[in-house]
């Protein structure tokens, strides 16, 4: 039989695969199937199962994921704390691990990681208001959206100080332990270490007995206070078998103190060569303080490193203003910008922030737009030109007409965008999750093979030699650089690529980038500027001089429904020649051909050759000769046939970007074959080819060819990008291997690519390569660094070079070199700020 259950609190596909193999496992249970997107479970079963039972299958596994009957809503109490950060629906931050144990899980509140124990790092998000707000010091009940008088006891109203973020707050808090932990781990090492100390005068105050409570009283808050989250988590570890760091910190810890307590308590109970020449038992406590205060110096190191590692999503969120200048009836008002409505006319002026994005509708100016493009010369904006938010206005004030508000700005799509990719996890990281998941127990089996050896062959006192190097080898194994490694590094990757206009969906896109030995290009927007103009409006035929009007009207009204730049074009061209538009009924695109519908009941089709083929209209030998003189010069022409009849043609230029053919050299000497891809004619690729020094190239593509080509390349072995800005590239780019999208392009195909260059120029496409060969080589580092620092580690902790140099690692140097290890990871991701990819 078969039954369908509601899943809640899934969040990513980690949780999907978790959740089923869970159900998988239950005893009856011969098939189970989740769907994430549907949130239900599809479960065969031999004879039916209550659904108590799946409900604790799911609960004693450790998740927060619940089953329900099929229509049951879950109250807000039973709601998990995890929320995918798409929705943003719960808490005021985004929470994730940042060794993404779960992919791209996600929580509503600071903690621990359920699988790996580390502390979770908060999002850097644009806040849901932007507003400043203000507050009565006296009266803290009162808030107002600007300064003034408090409404009760008259003092003036003072900006309210926004809380400190999450991530601030466990570094406060971690710093604080590490103090306390700091003060009475000190006393309690420098009483273990005067042992060493000839006539050690503390025994002159009080026997060594005496001296051991001391160092079990201080020992107390250390363990029971400022590092018991390291037992909770080893606990949590071992109870759901999710084994990590924590584990071996928390067994060799606990095993130190432990013993020392129990030798306190029970000296008796030991041989001889455990105990002093005083008769008391040797014991531990500075192991295991030392060792657990190291460890949180290194958790507290790491806490400020993160917020490092996202500086670039904070630089990213300090472009955003506050408040924009509102007209309305052609009065200026001040207002905040979540304010700020679709539609609204905004006044910019000199130096200002740009609120939102919109177009202009008066004025002209220049605007900094290094902070989002990565180019610091400033652009010229004029009338009807499109500006962006938290771009910085030049010396002149204009009126622009917002377009796009609050999550809907470029602003916050890459903000949106980086945290996405953040999170991601590249394809790299798996070697890193392999070896994770059986280094834990082997370091425990190995560790009770050192206890075993030093216990039967080391000299005197044998066992405490076993007991010291077995604990050693737990702390000094910690894969906490391991689990670092790739993460990090695709972070500030990242961030990097964001500062410099180079947009990265997700870690298996910086990853794919760096193998790309193929690039596949379109002409228009991508090679081109994208901002074509009308240079000749043809007729064929004997035809009078207004007949040419009459060609231009129809043309741009037809294509007045139209959103392609050749369109806008056209219809620009005719709003300046004073030509009144019709309007178009029955319109529709031919994808790759052109465009057909009715204008003042003629039937029109507009388009290239195989649009007149679709429209049944013939092209003569003497209409293809004089077009092709234009296509030849590297114009795109475009043919109108009237009622079946071939009527004219509209010659459209479009400039080659200024730095194409450089950045094109330039691929092509990093060893990157570089294929043109176009549905323009044959004639004006060539030329545009010939400019650019392009051998290979094809031209008249449909986007079923472009498609067609990437796979017949990929099935011939090469890793293939495609970079492209329209409708038509979108089948491609989601087909190659990397797709790249023009920022000035098309939403479905920068929807489509896994790489988005918000200047939409092919130099951005040399960026991504270099960050992404940068990004590899660090990630490649650290892993190198990861595993050789274990790989060396535990044998020396396990005591190999004390036979032939009478070297031991003691555990307190363990310690200190495995938080070290982690910090060093992060260091080394961190230079990837400082590399240059232009």
């Amino acid at each position: 039989m078969k039954h369908t259950y509601h899943i809640h609190g899934m969040t990513c596909n980690g949780c999907r695969s978790h959740v089923e193999k869970t159900l998988s496992e239950v005893d009856g249970v011969s098939n189970a199937s989740v769907n994430l997107e549907k949130e239900v479970a599809i479960i065969e079963m031999e004879s039916h199962i209550p659904i108590e039972t799946f409900q604790e299958a799911l609960k004693n596994d450790g998740g927060s994921y619940s089953i329900h009957k099929l229509g049951y809503q879950p109250d807000v109490v039973d709601q998990p704390d995890e929320v995918s950060a798409s929705t943003g629906t719960k808490g005021t931050g985004t929470f994730y691990c940042p060794m993404h144990c779960e992919d791209d899980k996600t929580y509503n509140k600071p903690g621990d990681c359920p699988v790996c124990g580390m502390d979770l790092v908060e999002e850097q998000n644009l806040s849901v208001t932007t507003s400043e707000q203000w507050t009565c010091p006296m009266h803290p009940e009162v808030v107002k959206d600007e300064s003034g008088a408090c409404p009760i006891c008259g003092m003036d109203l003072v900006p309210m100080q926004a809380d400190s973020s999450a991530e601030e707050k466990t570094y406060q808090k971690l710093l604080k332990k590490f103090w306390i932990a700091l003060g009475l781990t000190l006393p309690i090492f420098l009483i273990a270490m005067s042992e060493m100390i000839p006539d050690n005068p503390l025994y002159e105050v009080m026997e060594q007995k005496g001296w051991n409570w001391i160092q079990f009283g201080l020992s107390i808050p250390v363990v029971f206070y400022a590092t018991w989250m390291f037992f909770e988590r080893a606990y949590r570890s071992i109870k759901t078998w999710n084994l990590n760091m924590f584990t071996l910190i928390g067994i060799g810890a606990s095993v130190a103190w432990l013993f020392s307590v129990f030798g306190m308590l029970f000296p008796d109970f030991f041989p001889e060569q455990f105990k002093t020449a005083s008769g008391a038992v040797h014991v531990y406590f500075e192991a295991a303080t030392v060792i657990l205060t190291l460890v949180l110096m290194g958790q507290v190191l790491e806490a400020r490193a993160h917020s490092k590692t996202n500086s670039a999503v904070k630089e990213l969120l300090k472009l955003a203003p506050n408040k924009a200048v509102r007209v309305v009836d052609g009065n200026e008002e001040e207002v905040s910008i979540d304010q700020i409505q679709k539609g609204d006319m905004l006044r910019v002026k000199p130096g200002d922030k740009i609120p939102v994005d919109g177009v202009i509708t008066e004025g002209k100016t220049t605007v900094d737009e290094s902070m989002i493009s990565g180019e610091p010369i400033p652009v010229d904006k004029a009338k009807d030109d499109k500006v962006t938010s938290g771009t910085i206005n030049g010396n002149q004030s204009f009126l622009m007409k917002a377009e796009k508000v609050g999550s809907d700005t470029l602003l916050s799509q890459i903000v949106k965008m980086v945290n996405d990719a953040s999170r991601s996890r590249a394809p790299i990281q798996k070697l890193a999750d392999t070896v994770s998941g059986y280094f834990v127990p082997v370091v425990v089996v190995i560790s009770l093979i050192t206890f075993v050896i030093w216990a039967i062959w080391g000299p005197e006192p044998a066992y405490v030699y076993a007991l010291v190097n077995a604990i050693a080898v737990l702390i000094i194994a910690c894969p906490c650089a391991l689990g670092l490694a790739t993460p990090m590094s695709v972070m500030v990757g990242v961030g990097k690529g964001a500062q410099n206009g180079v947009l990265i969906k997700n870690a298996e896109a910086l990853e794919k980038m760096d193998e790309v030995d193929t690039l596949i290009i379109d002409k228009t927007g991508t090679i081109t500027e994208g901002k074509p103009t009308v240079e000749k409006i043809g007729v064929f035929g004997d035809r009078p001089d207004s007949y040419r009007d009459e060609i231009t009207q129809l043309i741009a009204s037809l294509n007045s429904s139209s959103e392609h730049p050749l369109a806008e074009a056209t219809v620009k061209y005719a709003k300046e020649k004073k030509v009144e538009l019709s309007k178009t009924e029955n319109f529709s695109a031919v994808t790759g051909k052109g465009v057909e519908g009715s204008v003042d009941g003629k039937k029109l089709a507009l388009g290239n050759a195989k649009m007149m083929e679709y429209a049944k209209a013939s092209i003569t030998s003497e209409m293809e000769t004089e077009v092709q003189s234009f296509q030849k010069q590297g114009k795109t022409v475009s043919y109108l046939a009237i009622d079946g009849e071939l009527s004219g043609y509209v010659v459209i230029g479009d400039k080659i970007k200024a730095t194409s053919a450089k950045a094109i050299k330039e691929l092509q000497e990093k060893g990157i074959a570089v294929i043109m891809l176009t549905g323009d004619n044959h004639d004006t690729a060539q030329a545009v080819a010939s400019e650019l020094h392009l051998a290979d190239f094809k031209a008249g593509m449909l986007p079923e060819d472009k498609l067609r080509e990437v796979t017949k390349l990929q099935e011939q072995g090469k890793v293939v990008a495609m970079a492209g800005d329209g409708i038509n590239d979108a089948p491609a780019l989601a087909k190659s291997d990397v797709g790249i999208a023009m920022g000035t392009g098309t939403d479905v195909a920068i929807e489509s690519a896994m790489i988005t260059l918000v200047k939409g120029d092919l130099h951005g496409i040399l960026k991504a390569k270099n960050l992404s060969h940068a990004v590899m080589k660090n990630i490649k580092q650290n892993l190198f660094f990861a595993l050789i620092y274990n790989t060396l580690g535990v044998p020396v902790a396990a005591g190999v070079l004390f036979p032939f140099f009478g070297i031991l690692l003691s555990p307190m140097i363990a310690a200190l070199a495995m938080s070290f290890s982690s910090v060093s990871v992060i260091a080394n991701a961190l230079r990837l700020k400082s590399t240059s990819i232009n």
